[in-house]
């Protein structure tokens, strides 16, 4: 007789996320940490039950808000390169639903995260249930079915032993780095709790191995040839090679060939700042280094990037005909982009055979390098002054945004101090090891650009999707990641205003981050986008039925939920607000005050957005002509 354990499904499912460990360059360990919760009666009786039971190794954390506790899990998964993960649990309707944006955010970037929502009644008896919507056309139908479209992999389990075959294919997909993304496994509530006869051999130790694939030979034929008849060659380096660990390699071949670096959000600090190649971020977010540099090269390699539009500034950067592409990616969909010539294998086994097999040649950059690093650096020593005055604008915004309304914005919100200054200041002051989080609004941009990671794997902005409310759920799932080292929020009160529940979660289970908030009253990179298209500023700042600007205080709401706070508006109140907060061990929030309109601005790069063709306002016609004449020079495809 085969040996069983009678468990329900539940319990079947925690004791196997126990056996789930991950092999990478013969190192082995646990794939799930833990497990954030939210219960309700979707799934207290069932995985609550379960877990309350027996959660073996895994760590419980009780979430405020679904899709926070999902992006606190999926910025945990980032910073561990995806090598280990926590499952989410909510409740069925609303619950669920509100895990379509994380989920979202998951896939965009290819973040491996385990979403394991209640569902209705397999046996409908008590149908409509509590939070059950219901569709004429099928009584299948369930909230979970939004979450089909933004996960990899999605399951409906209505009987107990269809967990086995289901968990076994959620872990192929959670463990694979060209699949990696969001699994959903809908739990029928009433299938929970039934029992079944699971064969105990199910629960005996998996491990899965994450193997380096080797690009073949013609693909590292191609790749050389290309390499050899390139003049000025350029390294993309994105999320994917952060993820293949390839540090080393990227540095090795630079250096040797004389080929410059520049990053994507997702691939910035995968080599630090002050490497002598390393040009900074590229595209619409880009430094005037990286631009110029992409600009004259004849051969883009990517490595492990989706080419969006921001790294290839709505792809007018690479307009050049004559301009190839090598795509070094493990997806074969991302290696196809840009008509490249693919190369489908693991980033850091591709740099080492090439590094291997070049030999003697070098790029024909010479000086080049060196001197865009040090034009660049000058433009961002004049980005810390500390007065801004109205000729700073981009000269779209200056024509409505005048020195006397600055001045009205500076009196009313009693501050003189400029975004740019005050992220330089913090810059200069954080230490080398720790880490930022951020993700929509003006900051990505200001950061990308700006922003000198000192270490490698120190800058997190999650720009694929970039979610508002991601930042403080995402400072706490990188705090737990790294519990040793300090991590920085940055977000704008438009962000904070979307999502801050897990700023409760990291008070209460004492996981101290630090946010920084940049309070400038409104939507202020909407509000650019708007005015420097040629649109007046329209319901984009946080005005009140008097035309006053909203003043909120949100150091006392950091206050009330037991968190020490500040209130800065000038630098030095701002760096004794840092030099504070790092003393702090409960979780800290600055209510930085600055001056609108502050921030850096497009360097050497053009964004497509959708400017109105027909218009009463003259200006915005005129913008929709630059874009027309922009469209001109940008590739199709």
């Amino acid at each position: 007789m085969k040996k069983t354990i009678r468990l329900t499904t539940a319990q079947a499912l925690v004791r196997f996320l126990n056996q789930q460990y991950l092999s990478v360059d013969g190192k082995e360990s646990l794939f799930v940490d833990g497990v954030f919760h939210i219960f309700g009666h979707g799934n207290v009786l069932g995985i609550g039950q379960a877990l309350e039971q027996n959660p073996g190794s895994l760590k419980i954390i009780q979430g405020k808000n679904e899709q926070g506790m999902a992006q606190a899990a999926i910025a945990f998964s980032k910073e561990k390169l995806r090598r280990k993960i926590f499952a989410v649990t909510t409740s069925v309707g609303p619950g669920a639903a509100n895990l379509v944006t994380a989920a979202g955010t998951a896939l965009a970037n290819n973040l491996p995260v385990l979403l394991l929502p209640g569902d209705t009644f397999a046996s409908r008896q008590p149908d409509p249930v509590l939070q059950q919507i219901e569709q004429e056309s099928s009584a299948g139908i369930t909230t979970n079915d939004a979450l089909k479209p933004v996960s990899r992999y999605w399951d409906r389990i209505t009987r107990p032993e269809q967990v086995m075959s289901s968990l076994i294919r959620a872990f192929e997909v959670l463990t694979n780095p060209v699949t990696a993304g969001p699994v959903t496994i809908c739990l029928a509530q009433d299938v929970e709790g039934e029992a079944y006869d699971y064969p105990a051999e199910f629960f005996n130790k998996r491990v899965h191995y994450l193997d380096r694939k080797a690009p073949t030979e013609r693909e590292l034929i191609g790749a050389i040839e290309l390499i050899r008849n390139s003049k000025k060659p350029l390294i993309i380096v994105g999320g994917g090679a952060k993820y293949s660990d390839c540090r080393e390699e990227l540095m090795t071949i630079s250096e040797k060939f004389g080929i410059p670096l520049v990053e994507t959000q997702a691939g910035k600090s995968t080599v630090e700042a002050a490497f002598k190649n390393n040009l900074g971020g590229i595209g619409v977010t880009g430094t005037l280094a990286a631009n110029k540099a992409a600009h004259v090269a004849d051969l883009v390699i990517g490595v492990g990037t989706r080419y969006t539009d921001f790294t290839t500034g709505s792809k007018s950067i690479f307009a050049n005909e004559e301009k190839q592409f090598l795509s070094i990616n493990v997806s074969r969909m991302q290696a196809y982009k840009l008509d490249s010539f693919q190369v489908v294998a693991d980033a850091k086994e591709t740099l080492r055979l090439l590094l291997e097999q070049l030999e003697e040649y070098h790029a024909e950059f010479n000086h080049e390098i060196e001197a865009l690093k040090k034009e660049w650096q000058m433009e961002r020593q004049r980005l810390s002054q500390i007065e801004f005055k109205q000729q700073d604008f981009v000269p779209e915004i200056s024509e409505q945004f005048t020195q006397d309304k600055l001045n009205d914005y500076a009196q009313s919100l009693k501050t003189e101090l400029p975004q740019t200054t005050a992220l330089l200041a913090i810059n200069d002051f954080v230490q080398e090891d720790s880490i930022i989080v951020g993700a929509a609004g003006s900051l990505p941009g200001d950061l990308q650009r700006i922003w000198q990671p000192k270490k490698p794997n120190t800058y997190h902005v999650e720009y694929g999707y970039s979610c508002m409310g991601y930042e403080i759920a995402g400072t706490l799932g990188a705090k737990l990641a790294h519990p040793h080292q300090e991590v920085y929020a940055m977000i704008g009160d438009g962000s904070f205003h979307m999502l801050h529940s897990e700023f409760i979660t990291s008070i209460q289970y004492q996981q101290k981050i630090t946010i920084l908030l940049f309070d400038n009253s409104g939507f202020g990179c909407i509000n650019n986008l708007q005015m420097g298209n040629g649109s007046q500023s329209f319901g984009t700042e946080f005005r009140k039925p008097d035309d006053s600007l909203m003043k909120i205080d949100f150091a006392m709401v950091a206050a009330g939920y037991g968190a020490k706070s500040y209130t800065v508006r000038t630098l030095n109140e701002l760096k004794a607000a840092l030099e504070d907060a790092q003393k702090q061990t409960v979780s800290t929030l600055i209510d930085i005050k600055v001056l609108p309109k502050t921030m850096t601005d497009g360097y050497e790069s053009w964004w497509n957005v959708g400017v109105a063709e027909v218009s009463e306002g003259n200006t915005t016609k005129s913008y929709y002509q630059k874009k027309q004449e922009m469209l001109k020079q940008a590739r199709d495809y």
